[in-house]
């Protein structure tokens, strides 16, 4: 594959569907994915632009976290990652990279749906890095249902609780630790603004995280702590074909997009390198769209 940053048409850039069918356990490994995601492993180049910070980074084992874990490292960053049990493989090759780069890496496995956890990986962030200069809040559940008679109270509150409430706890929990200067990113999706049938319950918790966010913004800067938010549109990560698309979508996922493909991780990457770093230093309360000409209005 031609090197990312070499100008190129974007639509050829990276694969095209159709894809495999490739059904997965949630949450699903992005190892078992075919094709396999580009999170930067060989392609995402640093420059220095978070040299010694301190960054926490929630969803980090795979998909946008696991290219942010490998672009901070990169940048010059420290990381924690936390992730749930099951994806200790994938999670072991993002500590591994880290590593590589000189940079500290703290595995923090457990489920952000339990309150005690999502207060404890802060705490023990903060503990073993020295403290958190840059929090990216983006585990995230998606699990699509044909019928609003599908979605059952447990899938409502198992959703809420990984997208919204967990955030808050960890968001909570942070702040403490935060100096001026220090950063919030949160993930969304353009399903906060168009909303696919199929996704109620997960669209519903990408709208509450940009207001969320876009409130919490207005209260750090009083601190001079920056909050922005990314929206993704349809990206090649492992919460796709774990059950966030049916199977048939997964095949032709991308293909509705402008560039006729779905974005790779390591296409996000610059963005919350952006915001997490000193250039970003009158960004806050924003929304980032990377839609694939979508756009997130």
């Amino acid at each position: 594959m031609t090197d990312r940053l070499t100008m190129q048409d974007p639509r050829q850039q990276y694969p095209q569907p159709p894809f495999p069918r490739q059904p997965q356990p949630v949450p699903g490994l992005a190892a078992k994915m075919d094709p396999v995601p580009d999170h930067g492993e060989t392609s995402y180049k640093g420059s220095g632009r978070l040299q010694g910070r301190r960054a926490l980074i929630t969803g980090g084992d795979s998909g946008i976290g696991r290219a942010v874990a490998i672009a901070f490292a990169r940048e010059g960053a420290d990381v924690a990652i936390s992730y749930l049990d099951s994806e200790e493989s994938d999670a072991r090759e993002v500590i591994g990279l880290i590593e590589a780069e000189g940079r500290k890496a703290l595995a923090l496995p457990g489920d952000i749906t339990q309150e005690s956890w999502s207060r404890e990986l802060v705490e023990r962030t903060a503990k073993e890095l020295g403290g958190i200069d840059i929090l990216v809040i983006n585990a995230g559940r998606q699990q699509n249902r044909e019928d609003i008679s599908k979605v059952t109270s447990e899938d409502f509150d198992k959703t809420l609780k990984t997208n919204l409430y967990a955030m808050h706890w960890i968001a909570q929990a942070a702040v403490p630790h935060l100096p001026p200067g220090a950063s919030v990113i949160t993930t969304a999706s353009v399903q906060a603004y168009d909303p696919s049938a199929i996704l109620l319950d997960y669209a519903t918790t990408k709208a509450g995280i940009v207001a969320y966010t876009k409130a919490l913004a207005a209260q750090l800067i009083e601190k001079g702590i920056r909050a922005n938010v990314v929206a993704p549109g349809p990206f090649w990560t492992a919460l796709q074909s774990s059950g966030g698309q049916p199977q048939e979508k997964v095949q032709k996922f991308g293909a509705e997009s402008a560039f006729g493909r779905p974005g790779q991780p390591v296409e996000c990457a610059p963005i919350y390198v952006l915001l997490a770093s000193q250039e970003g230093s009158y960004i806050s309360g924003e929304v980032y769209g990377i839609t694939g000409g979508a756009g997130v209005a």
